[in-house]
């Protein structure tokens, strides 16, 4: 699955260069619950990236358009460098990290469409083609073909550090890919005219390959030599992230193989769901750098401002040239905000904004038009307040606040024998996300004694819904709902696939995420992947096609054995 360089773009009225992968010809981008009441406690001048478009005078420059079976790594210019490439790739994950996923926010009860608009007939009854979401796709293998190009350009320059970043960030958008999708080209993927139609691997080949790709980061990055200014003079001002702190991305690389690992446990047991895997030996490669913690997200600023928006606040909330973006068209779901405000937790208005009439969320789903549920009348979801700074604040690629989540479920299922206890990690993850958020360690502790016996929120708390799980690791994937509201939703996503956990938790309480409302649904059950697009027909037929039909609520990735 050959891909090509990046697109440089000028826009109007700012001066600032966004690198952005082009399309291919065969990888075109398309663009009231009863929960439980309790009373609310309260309710300049920026260059992203030096890029230069003469230095692409090759057919991709032309027409937003390249060959499929060129060469990624055929680009002759010596100033296309790995310095050249990290920072526009960095920039783009967090990008499509926000603008890609965001019917993942409906699936899992944050977001819905405002009744000002018409029904989007693919989300909302789950009526799908091998067109919808394509874009995850095509995203995720452009944006890791310029981590294989940094890779590449590094290795040749014997820039150490760039070459152990670019296989970490490869790693990240291939465990993305195939969590959504399955068997994926990854052994052919880049190999350009020599494999034109890549084969398929296996899921479960692939994570172990991102385990062999996480070694060798690290291992070049415990490389004093190889990781040194002498050799990575730009390590600083290139690396967008951790800024040339080698530390940190071994920590990004244990906390990206813990998420994995994590994947492999499904319901409530410690039961790993892949053979091939070991998980205590891949939880013993884990370095004395341990993970990210309080503090350390990888996120990334190069100088976000009101007329240069950050990637969040320009998709929900205006763009730069202060035109509105989806803030319009998306709302906040009835069944989020009804849960927020019944455990009086303060972050709901971090996440939505609401009108005068006070937070008032939509059933996902709700056909038009009904003149109350105009987005008027209906909470919107915060760009401008999700992290404090509004438009200048960073954008995220993975956070400190889901590292917590993950090592507090990591240790109450067993696979993580040492350090904090599972309650204490859980304690750390919501003060974490309180603070991530703007507010303070006060907030969360006032609403961890709020909400005592309820095991949504307390970990010791015992059921009180029937069938459902009381404290523990219901506690610890409740608050990670919570938490990661809008930030991380494919991790969400992949938490309910693996678990089968629900949330809501008292006798008569609506169990969420739910199912949209809308009247032409068929489907019983929210999809468990996606289709493979209609590129991969189009051009690598044999290859997909040997998959087998797919079938989106029934096909599952190999870790999902619910």
């Amino acid at each position: 699955m050959a891909m090509h360089l990046i697109q440089v773009t000028q826009q109007a009225g700012a001066q600032l260069i966004i690198c952005r992968p082009h399309a291919s010809s065969a990888l075109t981008s398309q663009s009231g619950s009863n929960i439980k009441q309790r009373t609310t406690m309260k309710s300049g001048r920026i260059i992203y990236i030096a890029c230069l478009i003469t230095l692409l005078g090759v057919a991709a420059c032309s027409k937003n358009k390249f060959d499929i079976n060129s060469n990624p790594d055929d680009v002759t210019d010596g100033s296309v460098t790995a310095t050249v490439l990290l920072p526009a790739a960095q920039q783009e994950t967090s990008r499509l990290l926000v603008a890609d996923f965001w019917v993942l926010n409906w699936w899992m009860g944050y977001g819905a469409r405002s009744g000002s608009y018409q029904t989007r007939n693919e989300e909302e009854t789950y009526q799908f083609t091998n067109n919808f979401k394509m874009e995850i796709w095509n995203d995720l293998y452009r944006n890791a073909t310029n981590y294989n190009l940094v890779i590449n350009r590094a290795n040749e320059a014997g820039e150490g550090f760039f070459e152990a970043v670019g296989r970490i960030m490869k790693s990240h958008n291939f465990q993305l890919l195939v969590d959504i999708y399955g068997n994926i080209p990854y052994t052919e993927a880049f190999r350009g005219t020599a494999a034109s139609t890549p084969k398929y691997d296996t899921g479960i080949d692939i994570y172990n390959s991102i385990f062999a790709e996480l070694d060798k980061a690290i291992e070049i990055l415990q490389d004093n030599d190889a990781i040194s200014q002498a050799r990575n003079p730009e390590m600083r001002t290139a690396d967008l992230v951790f800024r040339g702190n080698a530390t940190n991305w071994i920590r990004f690389a244990n906390t990206l193989r813990l998420r994995m690992l994590v994947h492999l446990l499904n319901g409530t047991t410690t039961t790993t769901t892949a053979p091939g895997i070991d998980i205590n030996e891949q939880i013993a490669k884990i370095t004395t750098d341990g993970f990210l913690n309080e503090g350390q997200s990888a996120h990334l600023n190069p100088g976000f401002s009101g007329t240069k928006p950050n990637p969040y606040y320009r998709y929900y909330h205006t763009n730069e040239s202060g035109t509105g973006a989806q803030n319009d068209f998306l709302r906040g779901s009835e069944y989020a905000i009804s849960y927020y405000d019944a455990n009086g937790d303060p972050r709901l208005d971090r996440f939505y904004v609401a009108p005068a009439s006070g937070h008032r969320g939509i059933r996902f789903g709700t056909p038009s038009g009904d003149p109350t549920l105009e987005g008027n009348f209906l909470s919107t979801i915060r760009g401008v307040g999700l992290i404090p700074e509004g438009a200048a604040s960073r954008a995220w690629i993975m956070t400190s606040v889901e590292s917590l989540f993950l090592q507090a479920e990591a240790r109450e299922r067993g696979i993580l024998t040492t350090g904090p206890s599972a309650e204490e990690l859980l304690t750390r993850a919501v003060t974490e996300s309180f603070v991530w958020l703007g507010l303070t360690q006060a907030d969360a502790d006032e609403y961890l004694l709020f909400n005592e016996g309820y095991p949504d929120v307390d970990y010791h708390a015992p059921s009180i819904r029937p069938g459902q799980p009381g404290g523990g690791i219901y506690t610890i994937l409740s608050q990670k709902w919570f938490a990661l509201n809008s930030i991380a939703p494919y991790e969400i996503w992949t938490d309910y696939r693996r678990t089968g956990i629900t949330y809501g938790t008292a006798v008569g309480y609506v169990s969420g995420p739910t199912l949209s409302v809308d009247p032409n649904r068929t489907a019983t059950s929210i999809p468990v992947r996606l289709f493979y697009p209609q590129s991969e027909y189009n051009y690598n037929a044999a290859n997909v096609n040997a998959e087998g039909t797919i079938n989106v609520f029934n096909n599952r990735i190999f870790w999902d054995l619910n």
